[in-house]
């Protein structure tokens, strides 16, 4: 008992003479100290514009109005800290011995004014370096012991200005943070919040060895960030300067809204491409924006894949990306070109192809080149097979290269282009092989009443700032081969010969054709199709912009002993949702009545030959053979009658 009335008693008497000494002591002259050595050991001066007050709750030391805290020197005049009000902790016990200590430092309503020089040195580290010095030492570490610790601080309703040495300023406001550094050689844990978009961005970090990566050593670093819609995390080593490396894994409920938190707003994914997603990836940064990213894995929306990323951040990123992925379906991503011909939209495909506007902005969201392999991918209503697919952009052009794409049943090699630099454009230039025209055509087109495997050859061009306005204004050309097919929605056999036809389609052995493509329009002129005992030359044209057809078959039945066959062409008109298909009767039988005419002036020209004794000639005009016979005849007469020979 007696030891510990005398512990309490010492305790008591220490705690005394402590506010004594408090009180007796005036707060300028605490503050003047604590500035003093601020500036000795960082060669910063910490000025006080408002009364500086004695504080002993919650916190031992003392508090003031209008706090400014300068620059470095080669920061420029504008201080680096200004606060509305500024609170330092003070350790009691070193004040008793006549020294202080920094404790905590706590700032309301301050501006950070940061910035960034040529060796990647920061305002913000501070130290008693001149600006010759740091010259000298421009790039290197410094090794020195930090000359002053803050076992905590706390920011409240923060702005800060980042000015680094390249590119745009970056401002934020409504910055809160909380530092806790209780040992000056250990960790230090930082809880941040930052308001870049309004919503909270909450990040909570910790930094290994602290003083040394103040002092440009390089640390273990480990950061989370989370806000509405998902969450980020880097474990790994990192210095000032910005350089790291390490495992970066991030996950997201909703990107776009993980996005907008950053001040990324209005980046809407497809489902399909990460609208939620889950990522993992070795990273490497260096100061001069480049982001490496190595052994990554994506999950986007269900969608896997791996691969290798780099990036070179600037106002326009460039990148380039090699990924393979397995079975990857995109059901977001749709076009008004495989809306319409799928029938998804009734008033679409009444009235033709879509008239909205094309946003085609994304085209100039970065540059580079990103190669991705794949088993399969259901996308805009079509459906690959295992390929490689090449997308380069460059200045808001972009060309994807299908090096090959396995599409409609067979292989397409070649490459689309997208345009957006003056007004936007389309084009390509396309081989293909084993194509089913059911599927291709009707995905494309709309048209699915030409079935069979092609072969051929596609080149093309539009251009316009709607899907209707790019396939008015289409051109190029192309040809087409096709073994073994037919036509639905006519009978042609049964048009030819009696008996049961083929159900209502025109089935054939052979199909083939060229063409050429202007204004929307498709124009060919030698088709040619066989099927059993049968020809069909065919010829006219294909409405593509206007969705219509001014078709013209002329298939001819092989006549018997090599005798010429009957022709009945067969007429297609119309819009492609319901085409007339009727023969042409008149110019079926036009042949035979020319024929018989050809047959029937044959022999008048024999019989008037052998009246007049004469050849006549086909050539010649029969009315005026006869009637240069008759003068002839008539003057023979009179020249008789007058007593001539």
């Amino acid at each position: 008992m007696k030891l510990i009335l005398r512990i309490l008693g010492a305790l008591i008497a220490t705690l005394v003479v402590l506010v004594v000494v408090l009180f007796m002591l005036p707060g300028e002259k605490v503050a003047g100290l604590a500035a003093d050595q601020l500036e000795a050991q960082t060669g910063r001066k910490l000025t006080f514009q408002g009364e500086v007050r004695f504080t002993l709750w919650p916190m031992l030391g003392v508090k003031s109005d209008g706090v400014v805290l300068s620059n470095a020197d080669w920061a420029g005049p504008e201080p680096m800290l200004t606060a509305e009000r500024l609170s330092i902790g003070i350790s009691a016990g070193d004040l008793l011995r006549g020294k202080v200590r920094v404790t905590e430092v706590s700032a309301v309503l301050p501006h950070l004014n940061l910035s960034e020089r040529a060796d990647g040195r920061g305002n913000w580290v501070l130290g008693g370096e001149s600006d010759g010095a740091a010259a000298a030492g421009a790039g290197e570490p410094q090794a020195a012991a930090l000359p002053i610790s803050i076992e905590k601080l706390t920011l409240t309703g923060a702005s800060l200005r980042y000015q680094p040495h390249k590119g745009a300023p970056v401002e934020m406001s409504s910055v809160d943070m909380v530092l806790r550094w209780p040992d000056p050689s250990g960790t230090v844990n930082v809880d941040l919040t930052l308001r870049p978009a309004g919503a909270p961005l909450q990040v909570q970090a910790e930094v290994g060895s602290f003083a040394a990566f103040l002092n440009g050593a390089v640390s273990s670093v480990g950061a989370s960030v989370a806000a509405d819609g998902g969450s980020l995390r880097f474990d790994g080593r990192a210095d000032l300067t910005g350089a790291a490396t390490g495992r970066v894994t991030a996950k997201t409920t909703d990107t776009e809204a993980f996005l907008t938190a950053f001040g990324q707003s209005g980046i809407a994914l497809p489902q399909g491409l990460g609208q939620a997603m889950v990522i993992g990836a070795d990273a490497t940064y260096t100061t001069d924006g480049r982001l490496a990213l190595r052994d990554m894995a994506l999950d986007l929306d269900g969608n896997r894949l791996e691969g290798g990323l780099d990036v070179v951040l600037s106002d326009v990123p460039q990148f380039t990306a090699q990924l393979n992925g397995g079975d990857l379906t995109v059901p977001g991503l749709t076009s008004a070109a495989t809306a319409a011909a799928a029938g998804e939209s009734s008033e679409v495909a009444a009235s033709g192809w879509s008239k909205e506007p094309i946003d085609a902005a994304a085209l100039a969201l970065a540059n580079g080149t990103a190669v991705v392999s794949f088993n399969s991918l259901k996308a805009a209503g079509l459906e690959f097979g295992a390929s490689k697919l090449s997308l380069t952009l460059d200045r808001s052009r972009g060309v994807l290269k299908l090096q090959p794409a396995a599409l409609f049943g067979g292989q397409v090699l070649g490459q689309v282009v997208a345009n957006n630099r003056n007004g936007f454009s389309a084009g390509g230039k396309l081989s293909f092989n084993g194509i089913r025209l059911e599927k291709g055509l009707g995905q494309l087109a709309g048209y699915d009443r030409l079935n069979g495997e092609a072969l051929g050859e596609l080149e093309y061009l539009a251009s316009g700032g709607s899907l209707d306005a790019l396939m008015r204004s289409l051109s190029g050309k192309g040809w087409l081969e096709v073994n073994k097919g037919f036509f639905t929605g006519f009978d042609l056999e049964k048009l030819m010969r009696s008996g049961r036809g083929n159900g209502g389609s025109t089935v054939f052995d052979q199909l083939s054709g060229s063409y050429a493509i202007e204004r929307g329009n498709l124009v060919n002129q030698d088709l040619l199709v066989t099927l059993k005992g049968i020809r069909a030359d065919g010829g006219g044209r294909i409405g593509l912009g206007a969705q219509d057809l001014d078709y013209r078959f002329a298939p001819t039945i092989s006549g018997l002993n090599g005798a010429a066959g009957l022709t009945i062409p067969v007429l297609i008109t119309g819009p492609w949702a319901d085409p007339k298909i009727r023969p042409d009767l008149k110019n079926a039988l036009q042949p035979e009545i020319d024929a018989v005419e050809q047959e029937a002036k044959d022999r008048v020209i024999e019989k008037l030959s052998e009246e007049l004794d004469m050849e006549v000639t086909p050539e010649q005009d029969l009315n005026q053979v006869i009637r240069d016979r008759i003068e002839q005849e008539a003057k023979d007469q009179l020249l008789r009658l007058l007593g001539g020979d």
